[in-house]
């Protein structure tokens, strides 16, 4: 898990082959002018999701892994809490993984909880555990999928 400011996001370019590519495009574009949707970057190797939703209470917000795809989650107006455990220390799956929508839920609890506000990002992979959405009020977000 990486935990940054967005003006820092050149500094992980080397981590993915695409994230280059993501940052690139990233820089390219105005977040908050984005409509809501599914904005395609790279056919199946980037794309991304911007969504303006409710958050919820901790105990309503699920761990959730990916196995395809490393998630970039960006805030663009509010704050969001998100949950966090280590994928390898999450014991109980609500069911099989879902291998279409790329997830699989857990009823584990998190191990630690952290803050995002406008301006940050949290890069989730695949071996981390997370679960999004938690707070007060609305949230407008950006979730990049990138290929693992």
């Amino acid at each position: 898990m990486i935990l940054d400011s967005t003006k820092n996001w050149q500094l992980y370019a080397a981590v993915n082959p695409l994230f280059g590519k993501v940052f690139d495009y990233l820089n390219s574009v105005d977040l908050n002018t984005l409509e809501e949707g599914k904005h395609v970057v790279d056919g199946d190797n980037i794309f991304l999701m911007i969504n303006n939703r409710d958050l919820k209470k901790p105990e309503d917000a699920a761990l959730e892994v990916h196995n395809k795809y490393i998630d970039i989650q960006i805030v663009i107006a509010g704050e969001e809490t998100f949950g966090y455990k280590d994928r390898a220390e999450c014991t109980s799956p609500r069911s099989e993984f879902n291998t279409e929508k790329d997830i699989l839920f857990y009823d584990d609890n998190p191990t630690t909880y952290f803050t995002l506000h406008e301006g940050q990002m949290a890069v989730f992979f695949p071996e981390d555990g997370h679960a999004p959405m938690i707070g007060n009020g609305k949230i407008k977000k950006c979730i990049v999928k990138v290929l693992a």
